[in-house]
């Protein structure tokens, strides 16, 4: 289907072809004529098939434009999918007099405060900067038509499902619920069967977890030549423009501090870093100023680099679904990507599990790798406080 089939405004039809966008994606196609005639929707659907479309382009559609008041609100975990959303959101309402804007956390909640006094279509927000403005200032949701969840799923691993529940308790009003999510857990279940009211259900999520453009890559390497056979993979193939995902800043920032003396454009971003600097951080790579982002898993989830071609695992992940997410950073929208992982003989329990759990056919670089000498017992590491296995622990001190 493409978007000209829609009953769309001419000036969104418009922007969608300055965009470049032609035709539907699959959670597109199936849930925007749910969304158009105003139903409650759950959408399950894999990193990278267009859900932020699938929101902004509707939302705009059924905004009132000679109603200066907030009509669509959308909930979102961090602050670059905030951004992330808002930006798309400012594209296809560009040629419209739809006013789009994002509220978050580490930024002068004033000059917040001010915009939407000035009068705010559709807000895009984090949750707790939300509750905030809730509070201290006139905000009001009374006139939301259309309530936004997305990444639900994530939502509820940060902690934020009470500040989801206080803020839904905001809107008694009639209104369109809807929820996008990659998974379904019980709490986004009991959400479900709370605020959404005969709800149209989209399943997209199969057992294949990475869409079939993905290329999934492995290279065992030992621990201390890891950074030389990362050197010669950049080398030998070339990538537009990756990321390189560690799973610490302390490796991270080794790494960067290493790699910037061997290539051009290499920058590394992580949770440590002020909102302002990692904003523009995004901003740059997104504009392909930066070649090669070094970056903690803040940079996994949700957010679209239309130009990244590769992902590279720097270390194997330390659970299966940050794989998912941090593979999906590439091959998005039905563009190829490729994802290479490294890791040690001592990673082969967690190995044999990410490509079960994930439904990957491994491509393998060099020697494959023996699991049958590996057993079934838990394959995450445990922590222990104190010295080494095997040492005695030192006796902690008593309380005075």
């Amino acid at each position: 289907m493409k978007f000209t089939d829609l009953d769309l405004k001419p000036e969104i039809l418009d922007s969608l072809s300055d965009m470049g966008f032609t035709d539907l994606t699959e959670i597109q196609e199936k849930t925007l004529p749910h969304i158009l005639e105003g139903k409650d929707l759950l959408a399950l659907a894999q990193t990278g098939s267009g859900k932020t479309s699938a929101c902004a382009i509707p939302l705009v559609q059924l905004i009132d434009q000679d109603d200066k008041a907030l009509q669509g609100l959308i909930l979102v975990p961090t602050r670059e999918l905030a951004q992330q959303y808002v930006s798309e959101m400012a594209d296809v309402a560009r040629k419209s007099n739809v006013v789009p804007f994002a509220v978050y956390g580490g930024f002068n909640i004033e000059i917040q405060q001010g915009k939407l006094n000035q009068g705010v279509h559709i807000l895009v927000a984090t949750p707790g900067r939300l509750i905030d403005l809730l509070r201290n200032s006139n905000l009001s949701l009374s006139k939301v038509r259309t309530f936004v969840l997305d990444e639900a799923d994530e939502m509820l691993k940060m902690g934020f499902i009470d500040d989801v529940e206080f803020i839904l308790s905001c809107m008694i009003h009639q209104h369109q619920t809807m929820f996008f999510s990659a998974t379904m857990p019980k709490q986004i279940k009991h959400l479900v069967e709370k605020y959404l009211k005969e709800p149209e259900r989209v399943e997209l999520i199969s057992n294949k977890k990475s869409p079939d453009t993905l290329e999934h890559h492995f290279r065992m390497v030992r621990p201390d030549f890891r950074r030389s056979e990362l050197e010669k993979y950049i080398e030998q193939q070339k990538p537009k423009q990756v990321i390189i995902f560690s799973n610490s800043r302390h490796n991270g920032e080794k790494l960067f501090s290493h790699l910037k003396k061997k290539l051009k454009s290499v920058d590394f971003i992580h949770g440590g870093l002020e909102q302002a600097k990692r904003t523009s951080l995004f901003n740059r790579f997104k504009r392909t100023e930066v070649k090669y982002m070094i970056a903690t898993d803040i940079a996994s989830r949700g957010l679209d680099f239309s130009h990244v071609t590769h992902v590279i695992n720097y270390e194997i992940p330390n659970n299966n679904e940050i794989y998912t997410h941090r593979t999906g950073r590439t091959a998005r929208m039905g563009r190829k990507g490729v994802a290479m992982t490294f890791f040690t003989p001592r990673d082969l329990r967690d190995l044999r599990s990410l490509l079960k759990v994930n439904h990957i056919e491994p491509i393998y670089h060099g020697k494959e790798p023996d699991f049958s000498n590996i057993s079934n017992r838990s394959h995450r590491k445990k922590h222990y406080r104190g010295s080494r296995k095997g040492k005695k622990k030192s006796p902690r001190p008593k309380k005075s």
